[in-house]
């Protein structure tokens, strides 16, 4: 039996942007369950706090949406008694590697030259649209096990932003979520004890100085263009929500329903 998740959000010592998505509207009028999909950053640095309180959730499967990369810098998630951990990198280890290692890493001519003139955002966007063209296969497994057995489930990348806020968003479109109301959960990650600490090497004047951190943001921040540039691909590769359900992830109507079952009041 799932516990009653608290009505207040819980402050977590070691995870950053944990939320339960319950709550949210359906066009049909129905809303999701509160207790059944929960999203945040990594577990790696969770405290025994931390830990006890999401035991308390009666999770069945957390998926970790990070690749070997990611896993190496901020290390294994929290082990929980009872639950399943499944990863599902939805972006390769060597994708990014250098720029990410120069986000850390670079002075600020650097960053300027990767980062301005809306390359930042440019680079947010074109990911978005990769992941949504290229990781059905991850996707397409995420339904299925939701539909089959895996609820209650966690759902987290590192920042608990782009990667979980695309698996999320996959999700809360197969419910018949409103898009208005998938986007204001995907904007709830900008509130400032939710954001991702960016970590940076050098001396500490310079690493963090206004314009690198101008410059770092749009890495950083949930905007709806790009969130929309994910619902824009669907529309353009597929047709609409319906046919990439089902030509593309493979979600038969039965399989959807038994989802609506699953995770909707």
């Amino acid at each position: 039996m799932t516990q009653q998740v608290p009505s207040t959000e819980p402050e977590l010592a070691g995870v950053r942007n944990f939320r339960d998505v319950g709550g949210l509207p359906t066009v049909d009028g129905r809303r999701v369950r509160h207790g059944v999909l929960f999203r945040s950053g990594h577990l790696a640095h969770a405290t025994d706090e931390d830990a006890a309180f999401l035991a308390s959730l009666g999770l069945h499967t957390i998926f970790d949406f990070r690749n070997a990369a990611d896993q190496k810098l901020e290390g294994p998630d929290v082990e929980l008694p009872g639950v399943r951990n499944v990863n599902l990198p939805l972006t390769d280890p060597a994708d990014g590697g250098e720029f990410w290692k120069m986000v850390r890493d670079g002075e600020t001519d650097q960053l300027r030259e990767i980062l301005g003139d809306g390359k930042a955002a440019a680079r947010m966007i074109g990911s978005y649209r990769t992941i949504m063209k290229e990781r059905t296969a991850e996707h397409s497994k995420v339904l299925h096990s939701l539909a089959e057995d895996s609820v209650p489930a966690l759902m987290h990348c590192a920042a608990g932003k782009d990667r979980a806020g695309l698996s999320i968003a996959v999700t809360l479109l197969a419910l018949g979520v409103e898009r208005e109301a998938i986007i204001a959960d995907y904007l709830e990650s900008n509130a400032k004890h939710r954001r991702y600490k960016v970590h940076r090497n050098g001396d500490t004047a310079s690493a963090y100085s206004p314009e690198v951190m101008d410059l770092l943001s749009p890495l950083f921040d949930a905007r709806a263009e790009y969130l929309q540039a994910a619902f824009d691909t669907i529309d353009e590769t597929w047709g609409g929500v319906d046919t990439y359900l089902e030509k593309g992830l493979g979600i038969t109507p039965e399989t959807r329903e038994r989802l609506r079952e699953r995770l909707l009041d």
